[in-house]
């Protein structure tokens, strides 16, 4: 499916023999936010690359204001923590952290909440000048529900990781 146009990604594979595998989330509108079509989308691009053998590594990334603004809001407002958790509501999302191949997150503009999830997943993250990376969550009353927590303390250290899930902070790249 990773020649198939997608709703909410542009896929392509790039480079100079064609092994790259380049996944761009393209949903501009809503700062690339994660909706679950998209989540979908990604899941069965990444599988698609995973089982081409011509693609060597993947690259996911968004646009210059977002790489992606985190998880949709509008999307998840009315569901109670109940309906969350018997559909499964972030099923899928763990694909990222278990493609055998690298997988690269080429970040600029915002990756908060979700998307810093999203980012933290990938084997490599490489950050533009303009990167923020934020869990701003605790802003809405809950905390990092894609394993966020665990993540960004091997990444930051306990110390940064409290102070970014607890206040909302961003730090840039």
């Amino acid at each position: 499916r990773a020649g198939a146009p997608f709703q909410y990604l542009a896929v392509q594979k790039t480079g100079a023999r064609q092994t790259v595998g380049l996944i761009q989330l393209n949903r501009p509108q809503a700062l690339n936010a994660l909706c679950q079509g998209l989540m979908d989308e990604l899941r069965q691009a990444l599988e698609a690359m995973e089982k081409d053998p011509q693609v060597g590594a993947i690259v996911i990334t968004g646009s210059q204001k977002a790489f992606a603004a985190g998880a949709d809001i509008k999307e998840m407002q009315n569901k109670t923590f109940q309906e969350c958790y018997s559909s499964s509501f972030l099923a899928g999302w763990d694909t990222i952290s278990t493609v055998r191949k690298p997988i690269i997150a080429a970040v600029n503009g915002y990756a908060l909440g979700g998307g810093c999830e999203l980012a933290m997943m990938c084997d490599i993250i490489y950050a533009g000048e303009k990167a923020q990376f934020g869990q701003p969550e605790i802003l809405l009353g809950t905390i990092p529900g894609a394993g966020g927590t665990q993540r960004l303390t091997r990444a930051v250290g306990k110390s940064l990781a409290m102070e970014m899930v607890l206040t909302g902070d961003r730090i840039s790249a």
